[in-house]
């Protein structure tokens, strides 16, 4: 009997049910399989299916070149990974160019878990920081770091690593006689078997601040002089290795609300927004750059913004960050990119366009994850018991060694100084 029409469309609709049903249960397969990747892997932050924090805390967010060969590495994504080795290797807290508030283990912090962790970039090796390469490639030579005080932070880290390739420590020394010290001014090593200064600059913003001039509104306590460089700038001519650093002090605290507004030319204005005078500023950085360095010679590094990590509070509104002993993995505790780090790739790009030896040293991401590494409540001797705790700079040995890895790794990338000075 010849099939009727419900009759053959049933018996085509079965080997459909049976793929439809395969298909299925394939997509569960995987969808699980994806599910549970992410769970044992909390510090890969572009793992399938982060939809939702993948704008917040990729390190690039199209800030870093792409990961195509050894030499175009992007040395900002990837993870922290135990090494139990990792304080064997370091510098000790008994380096003689620490500030006694980065000296954790001395202020009273009892664990070591935070010298343990080493950064582990995704799809290429990090090469191994060489104090004596590093030495000899910088012979003759002069490294400077101007910024705010977590670029004193990252200075005073490559000290304490360079020291390791010198056997008389006696003749590493302050050019002008200066104590390690939080002070206004700047600084000079020189490592003398080598012929070799390394330097610091403390400028908060980069370009000079000054006192307000005459016939300022009376809310004006300081200007900051967004078109106008520190004298200390003549001192950059000539250095092999500039490093680069701000972003802490531009904020509505340390600005505007402390009465500290932003001057052009003669011209206070009193409604900039702080972001668009971050902006000015580093274009007046860029200005000077492409104007007094030689193209050649100098390499220059903007190193990207330092995350703070106060919980539960501002700094000054009982903020902490002494309850974790180990790098973040709750994810939704990431910062988004901060707009400091946009502005500062925008002007990198520019100078390189122009023919600048200059790379974003970018360590936010990396430095987002280490909640741990800060002095937190192991502040230096005579600090007031209620003072708030330090969540800003870094314990030493600790996080800025890594940067200066990076730093190691992005000069021999551009071959710098291949044959000795």
């Amino acid at each position: 009997m010849p099939y009727s029409i419900q009759q053959k469309l049933q018996s085509l609709s079965n080997p459909i049910k049976k793929e439809l049903k395969l298909s299925i249960l394939l997509f569960s397969l995987i969808t699980t399989s994806i599910l549970c990747y992410n769970v044992i892997t909390p510090l890969q932050p572009t793992s399938l299916f982060n939809i939702d924090f993948l704008s917040k805390i990729l390190p690039n967010n199209n800030l870093t070149p792409t990961k195509s060969s050894n030499k175009s590495c992007d040395y900002s994504y990837g993870k922290w990974v135990w090494d139990e080795t990792q304080p064997e290797r370091r510098y000790s807290e008994n380096c003689p160019f620490l500030d006694p508030g980065f000296r954790c283990r001395q202020n009273g912090r009892q664990d070591l878990v935070y010298q343990k962790w080493q950064w582990l970039p995704e799809g290429c090796l990090l090469p191994r920081f060489n104090a004596n390469d590093f030495l000899q490639r910088s012979r003759n030579g002069r490294i400077v770091f101007a910024g705010d005080s977590i670029g004193r932070n990252q200075w005073e880290s490559l000290l304490c690593m360079l020291t390791q390739g010198v056997s008389n420590q006696s003749t590493i020394y302050e050019e002008n006689g200066n104590p390690i010290t939080k002070h206004k001014g700047f600084l000079s090593i020189k490592f003398h078997e080598y012929n070799l200064t390394v330097q610091y600059y403390r400028l908060p913003y980069l370009v000079a601040s000054d006192r307000p001039p005459r016939n300022a509104p009376k809310e004006v306590r300081g200007v900051v002089r967004v078109d106008k460089l520190h004298w200390f700038s003549t001192n950059w001519v000539g250095a092999d290795v500039l490093v680069f650093s701000t972003g802490h002090w531009w904020n509505q605290d340390k600005t505007i609300k402390s009465g500290h507004y932003f001057q052009e030319g003669q011209y206070i204005n009193m409604t900039m927004d702080v972001m668009e005078a971050f902006k000015r500023s580093l274009n007046t950085v860029k200005l000077y750059i492409m104007q007094n360095l030689e193209l050649k010679k100098s390499r220059v590094f903007f190193r990207s913004y330092s995350p703070v990590h106060y919980r539960d509070g501002e700094w000054n509104k009982g903020g902490h960050c002494n309850t974790s002993t180990e790098p973040e993995t709750d994810k939704k505790r990431l910062e988004y990119e901060p707009q400091n780090n946009i502005y500062t790739y925008e002007v990198v790009k520019q100078m390189e366009s122009a023919g600048i030896m200059v790379q974003f040293l970018n360590i936010t991401y990396l430095t987002e994850l280490r909640i741990d590494g800060h002095p937190s409540s192991n502040r230096e001797p005579g600090t007031p018991v209620d003072a708030p705790q330090d969540c800003s700079h870094w314990c030493l040995p600790g996080v800025p060694d890594t940067w200066n890895e990076l730093l190691y790794a992005g000069l021999l990338t551009t071959g710098f100084r291949m044959k000795p000075v």
